[in-house]
C-alpha cells in the first residue's frame, strides 16, 4: 500500500518539472507508481526517480535517470538520504519546454522540484 506525501510543480525556462513524494512499502508499489506516472504525464520525455525501501536488515536504494542528462536520479536519491526518508519514492517528470538547460541546470531543477515536494509533505 502506498500513499502520496507531497507534490510540487517547478517551471524552469518553459520546462515543467512535476515532483511527487510517496511513502511505499514494497517494490510492487514502486513499479505501480512509476507506471501511473508514465500514464499521467504522457507528454513528459523523462521520468526520473529515486527510492529508499526498508527491508529486513537492509535499506534498498535505487534510482533512475530515464536517459536525462546530468544524472538527476542520483541527485534525487541523495535528497532522500539527506532528509533521512526511508520507505519513500520520489518521482519527477519533466515536460520539455524547448530550451536546453544543460546537465548542471537539469539536475538542479530536478532537485529543487523534489525538495519542494519533500517540504510539502504533511
Amino acid at each position: 500500500m502506498w500513499e502520496e506525501q507531497g507534490a510540487s510543480l517547478l517551471v524552469v525556462k518553459k520546462s515543467r518539472f512535476y515532483a511527487h513524494l510517496y511513502e511505499v512499502s514494497s517494490v510492487e508499489d514502486v513499479q505501480e507508481i512509476r507506471v501511473m506516472h508514465r500514464k499521467n504525464y504522457r507528454k513528459a520525455a523523462h521520468h526520473c526517480y529515486a527510492v529508499r525501501l526498508n527491508q529486513p536488515q537492509v535499506c534498498l536504494e535505487r534510482f533512475g535517470s530515464d536517459g536525462e542528462v546530468g544524472r538527476p536520479g542520483h541527485v534525487l536519491l541523495h535528497l532522500l538520504q539527506r532528509e533521512e526518508l526511508a520507505s519513500h519514492l520520489i518521482v519527477v517528470s519533466r515536460i520539455f519546454g524547448g530550451i536546453k538547460l544543460g546537465p548542471g541546470n537539469v539536475s538542479r531543477a530536478f532537485r529543487d522540484a523534489a525538495a519542494d515536494a519533500v517540504a510539502g509533505r504533511g
